[in-house]
């Protein structure tokens, strides 16, 4: 939000330097993110105080030597007035009176005949035959905006000779409003938090205005179908009115905060909105649907089925049937609280007025916000929640500000519909209260003093008695006495509470066994060159759908639903990792020549016991890519990642883990590729899948064909318990050598070579120590069904060197173990 300092001004008076109130604010909660000077000392151009000034035209002359060149004589408070030339197309020959900008020589200015902001140093020129050593300003000159069409012309009040820094310079706060502080989504609101830090008084500005017109019952009538969604209404009505641009200093003020002036009749609007923080609505009173009476009724009501409204963007909505709307008999005017309608906005000839201020219910204004994606400064306040209190405050100041700047006729009285009204809140605070909830004592005064400065009111029956606390009527974020110590913290300064150490022993730290066997994974991971990734929680159903073949029985689990998701990609909570890890493969993939990376994080199932979901928690794996991204570019084409590397990154993580009995048996999944998956079994219990994505998988997901693209899916519970399981075993480094040997072994393809491995540890005993896969072949020399695997073998006895007859005695043992059993042929 943005914050103009002559504007707050007029509320409170600020004593602070600028830099020092705006670390005070920051500190209280409002968060000042930018401070733009407007040609004073810190802008990027400062309007010099002896060079730039007010001035008024005495007379306007022809240039005597060009046609479209003028003399213009300026008075600005000095002896003597000055000639410049201009050739500024919004005054003309025969004018005087004007009030405008006169830079002098030397005074530093935007080159207005340049792209973007270039300053320039005003000097003295020959235009035609006359000398010219100063000029009337456009606004781009003076950095005020992009408009060099014609001179900036300034109201008939501004006073001459005064330097142009002393009247329009400005400094303008940029506001970060958190939801927790939405309440100062406004002026007023703003002048409250300074009025409470600095210990000044808040000004409210002048609610006066005279009402002449006929009875407004006579006018209009107001039906409320639903008082849940529109707590409040008010209307007011005026006749008679001029439509025109608004005062300069109104404008100003709206450009200043972000906001285009249109006319006096919108700006009033959108200046009371500013000003006070309640949203307004004027409609053109004529275009309502009268009854055969002339009386015109205003209905707020839920939109009906097919129901449609051109906007004022130009734009036709069909409506939902949980949008409210403002309408008469016969149709919709507006979406409350968000934006009016084009059939009844003011025009240049709407002579009367119906001024709308009314309070919404928020999350409804918010949904309907965010689906027509019409996010005003309307909703954008009324979506955090405006207190129906402030309706009928901002319907006289909206209405004292159109008599003043638009005429017209004001009917007697205002309408106000509050069918429920907010009961005040009634908090009893306790002093002690504040002391042990922010660790310092804070005196029973200042506690008075910081919450009557924040406009609640406190009653105080004895010296030492409980404080009773009515909270304003403008706060709908105060509930009990943590919203009261909250307040009294923030305002008696965060940075004033002392830092102290705990005054007692420091209770024993309790390790979190889930949380450090993540740790573990998470570092085994890494060390295998693995990437780890954060990804969203919420997806979509026809994402995941993609994760099953095109044809195959989708997965029809039941979803975790959100009722009111943040956007159509965010639906549901995921099911699985396996399609987070996909989505960060498909986008990387574009980019990278190998991507491998991780995920830990639970998915999402509804709970049989409770409201809450179950929350599992998965590991999934994704690679793609050259193994190695290294290779030179003449050399051969690098040779790509397989199912045997995610397959070695697997037995790493449970090898890390300490797991010596885990074992991979070929299965089929929906999601991967025949032939080339494997489930990870421990103790007969499966604790997750891997294996190359299926074909059509990845061309549901436009993946690139060129490389396997590898994904495992683990449950991360299921492995850490196996991993509780296996108490770990330190052994000694060993004393004696080994005895090193390769085997290759030929079986048919049927026999896998786990197999093979759990024969020949079985048969090799206790002086085999170690038996690793190193090489698989098939071809013709061995026979089509058949293949050799080949193992480097280890063989050492833990107290002695082991000879080589010994070794050779387990080594046939081993061959006589594969020959009978697997009918296996030991290559020789």
């Amino acid at each position: 939000m943005l914050v103009p300092i002559s504007w707050l001004k007029d509320y409170v008076e600020i004593t602070l330097p600028i830099e020092e109130l705006a670390e005070r604010l920051t500190l209280a909660g409002l968060e000042v993110e930018h401070i733009e000077y407007i040609g004073l000392p810190g802008a990027d151009l400062v309007w010099d105080r002896d060079k730039i000034f007010v001035g008024r035209l005495l007379k306007v002359e022809r240039h005597p030597n060009a046609d479209k060149l003028l003399l213009a004589t300026v008075d600005y408070g000095a002896p003597q007035p000055i000639v410049v030339v201009t050739g500024a197309p919004n005054i003309q020959p025969g004018d005087t009176g004007q009030k405008v900008v006169l830079a002098l020589k030397g005074a530093r200015l935007y080159d207005g005949h340049k792209e973007g902001r270039v300053i320039m140093t005003l000097k003295e020129a020959t235009l035609r035959g006359i000398k010219n050593d100063s000029m009337v300003c456009s606004e781009k000159e003076l950095g005020l905006s992009d408009d060099h069409e014609g001179i900036l012309l300034l109201p008939d009040d501004a006073p001459v000779g005064v330097p142009l820094a002393d009247y329009l310079g400005d400094i303008v706060l940029s506001i970060s409003i958190l939801p927790s502080i939405a309440r100062c989504a406004s002026i007023i609101g703003v002048a409250r938090e300074v009025a409470a830090i600095t210990g000044q008084t808040v000004r409210y500005p002048s609610m006066e205005f005279t009402a002449d017109g006929p009875p407004i019952e006579q006018l209009t009538a107001l039906d409320i179908r639903d008082p849940r969604l529109n707590p409040r209404f008010t209307i007011g009505v005026i006749q008679g009115v001029t439509l025109k641009p608004s005062p300069f200093w109104m404008q100003r003020r709206l450009m200043l905060a972000g906001m285009r002036p249109i006319n006096n009749i919108v700006d009033v609007s959108n200046y009371v909105m500013l000003e006070l923080g309640q949203p307004t609505h004027a409609f053109d009173f004529d275009a309502i649907a009268a009854d055969p009476a002339g009386r015109k009724t205003i209905v707020t009501r839920l939109a009906e089925p097919g129901e449609k409204l051109r906007t004022l963007d130009d734009v036709e909505r069909a409506l939902l049937p949980t949008d409210i709307v403002v309408a008469d008999s016969t149709r919709a005017l507006s979406i409350a609280g968000v934006m009016g309608g084009a059939e009844s906005e003011v025009t240049a000839t709407t002579r009367n007025i119906l001024f709308e201020v009314a309070a919404w219910n928020w999350v409804n204004i918010r949904r309907t916000a965010r689906h027509h994606n019409l996010h005003s400064e309307a909703s954008y306040r009324f979506a955090r929640g405006v207190h129906p209190e402030l309706a009928m405050l901002a319907q006289k100041r909206g209405l004292s500000l159109l008599q003043q700047y638009a005429g017209g006729v004001i009917a007697r009285g205002i309408l106000d519909s509050y069918p429920a009204p907010v009961p005040p809140v009634v908090i009893d605070l306790a002093p002690a209260q504040v002391e042990r909830a922010l660790g310092v004592a804070v005196p029973k005064a200042d506690i008075v003093r910081i919450l009557r400065s924040l406009e609640f009111e406190i009653e105080e029956t004895a010296p030492n008695a409980v404080l009773r606390v009515t909270a304003p009527p403008h706060r709908l974020d105060v509930e009990g006495v943590h919203d009261l110590i909250e307040e009294i913290g923030r305002i008696y300064g965060y940075d004033r509470v002392p830092a102290t150490l705990i005054n007692d022993a420091i209770p024993p730290a309790h390790g979190a066994p889930d949380l450090e066997f993540e740790e573990r994974v998470r570092d085994l991971l890494v060390a295998a060159g693995l990437q780890e990734i954060v990804s969203y929680r919420l997806t979509t159903r026809e994402t995941e759908a993609r994760m099953v073949a095109p044809g195959a029985s989708p997965d029809d689990r039941p979803s975790v639903t959100l009722q009111n998701p943040i956007n159509p990609e965010r639906v549901v909570m995921r099911r699985t990792l396996t399609a987070n890890v996909i989505e960060a493969l498909v986008s990387n993939l574009r980019h990278h020549a190998r991507v491998a990376v991780f995920e830990l994080g639970a998915v999402y199932l509804p709970s049989k016991e409770g409201v809450l979901p179950d929350e599992l928690p998965r590991l999934a794996i994704g690679m793609s890519g050259a193994r190695r991204t290294n290779d030179l570019p003449w050399q051969t084409a690098p040779r790509m990642l397989d199912f045997f590397d995610l397959k070695g990154i697997v037995e790493a993580l449970v090898k890390g883990l300490h797991i010596d009995n885990a074992r991979f048996e070929p299965v089929e999944h929906l999601t991967w590729r025949p032939g080339r998956t494997a489930a990870i079994c421990i103790d007969d219990q499966r604790v997750g899948v891997f294996g190359e994505l299926h074909p059509l998988v990845r061309e549901a997901w436009d993946l690139p064909a060129g490389a396997p693209v590898l994904l495992a899916d683990v449950d991360l519970v299921a492995l850490r318990l196996a991993a509780e399981r296996r108490a770990m075993q330190v052994v000694d480094v060993p004393r004696f050598p080994a005895i090193h040997e390769d085997l290759a072994v030929i079986v048919d393809e049927s026999v896998s070579a786990e197999t093979v491995e759990r024969t020949i540890r079985a048969a090799g005993g206790h002086l085999l120590s170690d038996a690793r896969l190193f090489d698989v072949f098939r071809g013709e020399q061995i026979g089509p069904g058949r293949k050799s695997l080949a193992y480097a073998l280890t063989y050492r006895a833990p107290d002695r060197t082991l000879t080589d007859k010994e070794a050779e005695k387990v080594r046939n043992k081993i061959i006589r173990s594969l020959e009978g059993q697997l009918g296996g042929l030991v290559r020789r």
